[in-house]
């Protein structure tokens, strides 16, 4: 377990397209924004590990063409989202009304559930990781890939958590500037359309 841990901590540290993800949305809008897509990210991690326990991310390894669909939508669903925050008009006011603030909250939730869920990477790391860390015979039973995945998780999660509200309040009183606010949004419309770049070019 201790070499698990040790080389759980080097892989959180490593920043990624998940790390970049998160930072993006916590200095462009802030710790709310930063945290739920923390959430997010880990929630689409949870998926991942049950995909691994199961076996199903066994279906990634082999079919290449299951590889290169999963890939392909991840690849398009950042663009798009990232077209959208280029072409979102910042309307100057930095305090949105609650109904708005909750639409958009649930959008960014959902929004780094798909990023993770759909970049087929995720899956074949942990599907290449964990076993590595499971005793030899004990490879058949789904509960060291879940004991193993959730530690991961924690570990992740926390370490996430901590970035997004460092990143925030770091950025917060920029964001109050109009001007500099529009220019960050546009920057995270770049972020996001650079990592779906990112993952339509990935192999496996």
């Amino acid at each position: 377990m201790e070499t698990f841990l040790v080389a759980a901590f080097v892989l959180i540290l490593t920043p990624g397209s998940d790390t970049m993800y998160i930072l993006g949305r916590s200095i462009a809008q802030g710790k709310k924004a930063g945290i739920l897509s923390a959430l997010g990210i880990s929630t689409g991690v949870v998926c991942h590990i049950i995909f691994a326990a199961l076996g199903l991310s066994l279906i990634l390894s082999k079919s290449a063409l299951a590889f290169e669909i999963v890939k392909n939508l991840g690849a398009l669903y950042l663009a798009v989202l990232g077209i959208k925050t280029l072409r979102k008009k910042t309307n100057g006011e930095y305090v949105l009304n609650e109904k708005n603030q909750m639409n958009d909250y649930t959008k960014i939730y959902v929004s780094g559930v798909l990023t993770n869920v759909l970049n087929p990477k995720v899956a074949l790391f942990f599907l290449a990781f964990l076993p590595q860390f499971i005793k030899p015979g004990h490879t058949e039973s789904s509960m060291p890939f879940l004991i193993l995945g959730i530690t991961f998780l924690v570990i992740g999660t926390a370490w996430s958590l901590a970035l997004a509200l460092f990143a925030s309040k770091l950025a917060k009183g920029i964001r109050r500037n109009h001007r500099i606010k529009s220019w960050l949004d546009k920057t995270m419309g770049i972020i996001f359309i650079a990592i779906g770049i990112k993952l339509a070019l990935a192999k496996k």
